[in-house]
């Protein structure tokens, strides 16, 4: 296929976190696969960016200071300082949302949950994404999203319909794992199967107090059963974190996470809110028998994949864990589905579906300033 070539700039500020979180996964990819469609690439961010392996950060440009989140408030209150350059396009990957001068501005919009449990979020979190959804209102040219949940809520906002773009995330699908070497580098670690696995920050938001309640539950089956936790604590108190069974690692390497995926007896999304869920894609990738929450976006992740089950009801989620522990046949199953679901998503066909949409914002753009749009 051939493409019209055209300069995109993409914030890429979400790298400089000390944890860059699923945002940061999506915003390497996306700078990995959208040049191979006819994009000249340029990535910026205020302050320098770590390095990381196996990511490549083309034409980056340091803003200098103000860094992070005080240039942020100027972005969103005054909308300065400008860009130091030029391009067609000017991508903000979260709603941390930069000045466009003309460029067609688009902004992705991973959820909304800051107005509907801004109890999970503190206040200045809840305030600053506030003021970047309210900008990405007013002036993108394209709104990108995960999924349709998270879609149909911005349109309830009050969104132009038009301008959403649904664009699921991508996979890597996981090479075929060496279990007994997996299960080797866990021992070493004192974590051996049965477990659960759990990935993604420890805070309120995922749902891990539902999990240690329901691993409590699940012991008395199960005594040697444990709920492995994958990721650096969040925002929020945790209570139960030091129960029996319970073991948190902290951020893991993707190569541990790889032995996670492959050797867990069972993983979890037991999240009470997601724009996507990227944890149980992945799981589902690996061919890790999944449970995943009922609600927001998580059902058209799994698609008949995984179990759904009501998020906050510990019962029910001790119930589906020991089904599937109990259950060879039933695990089995779930571990030859996962593949299968996780095979339609790709984060090639997900950098193209964005190529279409910044040549949408582009055309937009332009009308809008031909007075033929408002």
């Amino acid at each position: 296929l051939s493409f019209a070539r055209m300069r995109v700039a993409i914030h890429v500020g979400q790298l400089r976190q000390k944890v860059p979180g699923g945002i940061g996964r999506y915003t390497e990819a996306l700078c990995r696969e959208i040049p191979e469609f006819g994009v000249d690439l340029l990535t910026f961010a205020a302050g320098s960016v770590p390095a990381r392996d196996g990511v490549t950060l083309p034409g980056l440009t340091d803003l200098g200071l103000p860094h992070d989140g005080a240039r942020y408030e100027l972005w969103h209150r005054l909308r300065r300082p400008r860009l130091p350059f030029a391009a067609d396009v000017v991508h903000a990957p979260s709603l941390a949302v930069p000045p466009r001068s003309d460029s067609a501005l688009v902004v992705t919009v991973h959820d909304v949950a800051f107005l509907n449990h801004p109890e999970l979020f503190t206040r200045r979190g809840v305030s600053f994404h506030k003021a970047g959804l309210a900008i990405a209102g007013k002036e993108a040219d394209a709104i990108i999203t995960a999924s349709s949940f998270v879609g149909r809520q911005l349109i309830n906002l009050g969104f132009d319909e038009k301008s959403i773009h649904v664009i699921p995330h991508g996979v890597t699908l996981a090479p075929t794992a060496d279990r007994s070497d997996a299960e080797r580098r866990l021992e070493a670690l004192g974590i051996s199967p049965p477990f659960i696995l759990q990935v993604g920050t420890v805070e309120p938001r995922k749902g891990v107090d539902t999990l240690i309640a329901a691993l409590q539950r699940a012991r008395r089956e199960i005594p040697t059963l444990t709920l492995v936790l994958a990721g650096p604590v969040g925002w929020g108190e945790v209570a139960g974190l030091n129960a029996p069974g319970v073991r948190s690692l902290g951020l893991v390497d993707d190569a541990l996470l790889e032995a996670l995926y492959s050797t867990a007896s069972v993983t979890t999304v037991a999240s009470r809110s997601e724009g996507f869920g990227l944890p149980a894609l992945e799981a589902l990738a690996h061919g890790s028998p999944l449970i995943a929450s009922d609600a927001t976006s998580l059902p058209e992740v799994v698609a008949g994949a995984g179990i759904l089950v009501p998020p906050d009801h510990p019962a029910a989620w001790s119930k589906a864990i020991l089904d599937i522990l109990t259950n060879n046949t039933f695990s089995d199953e779930l571990r030859a589905r996962g593949p299968k679901r996780a095979a339609m998503f790709s984060w090639e066909a997900s950098a193209l579906a964005h190529f279409k949409a910044y040549q949408n914002a582009i055309d937009s753009h332009s009308d809008r300033q031909r007075g033929l749009l408002p």
